[in-house]
């Protein structure tokens, strides 16, 4: 028997405030109706994550989530607490289905080893697993421009390029290498040696990502104006990580690079003080 929708919009809060290190905060900042909605969308984004990464992993297990998807989508709620919230969120704000099932053939797609061969294909990649939820979680900001749409796709290319240069290592030891194989050759990089050439191909790829963050920032003027300071926020986590990393001299094969709880809070707080 299904949970009560209220039942799981509180499971989708404890799962957001316990698993989402950068998302979380910027919720904070969105009305009730938005924050719970946004926690039903990471939800689900988490599952989808530890279903392909947990020991066990297997392609039965995906297609079983995809399968579980399709029926709640039709208000037809498998065994998961998650379901109800999810549903009503992906009603409530009309999010096409189409992102969901993009989200799980991108999760999909790490049950194997891998090597990305090209930026191309890198791009593809983070679409599946990071522009989908920016174009996503738009719909619960909310906007009028359809530019939004394209500008929502580079946010996420932005953050997932993030991502892939500050888990290099742990990505590596999983037998996952998101760096172009391509970009490799070109600076003769050895992804376990922290040298000048491994710091070479990681500023080209960095220097990819800011460019990403430049030409998304318009995002924050086309969503609706009780949103704004919730995207910068979450904008300004991310592209501060990326800065991090480049003030470490890309130190990420030793450890792992992160931002404070008490950095985040900053960043609210700076939101909060912004005029928008």
């Amino acid at each position: 028997m299904p949970v009560a929708k209220k039942d799981s919009y509180a499971f989708c809060r404890r799962t957001a405030r316990n698993r989402a290190r950068n998302f979380y905060y910027s919720f904070l900042l969105l009305s009730s109706e938005q924050k719970d909605s946004m926690c039903a969308i990471y939800a689900f984004m988490r599952y989808c994550d530890d279903i392909s990464e947990a020991e066990g992993a297997s392609r039965e297990a995906i297609e079983k989530w995809r399968s579980d998807l399709n029926r709640a989508l039709r208000g037809d709620y498998p065994d998961n607490p998650l379901w109800p919230a999810f549903h009503d969120t992906v009603q409530r704000y009309q999010i096409p289905h189409n992102y969901f099932q993009e989200m799980i053939d991108g999760v999909s797609s790490d049950l194997e080893p891998r090597q990305i061969q090209t930026f191309d294909e890198l791009y593809r990649y983070c679409y599946q697993v990071a522009s989908v939820v920016g174009l996503t979680i738009i719909h619960i900001f909310g906007f009028d421009s359809p530019d939004a749409m394209a500008l929502a796709e580079k946010c996420g290319i932005a953050f997932q390029l993030t991502n892939i240069l500050r888990d290099v290592r742990e990505d590596s030891e999983n037998h996952r290498v998101y760096l172009p194989a391509e970009d490799i050759r070109r600076f003769n990089a050895d992804l376990s040696r922290h040298d000048e050439n491994f710091l070479g191909l990681m500023r080209f790829e960095a220097t990819r990502a800011k460019a990403y963050y430049d030409e998304s920032r318009p995002l924050i003027g086309l969503v609706h104006q009780n949103s704004r300071r919730s995207l910068w926020a979450l904008i300004e986590i991310y592209r501060r990580l990326l800065t991090r990393l480049e003030q470490s001299n890309f130190d990420v094969l030793s450890r792992r690079i992160r931002l404070s709880t008490t950095e985040k809070l900053k960043i609210l707080i700076e939101a909060h003080l912004k005029t928008m």
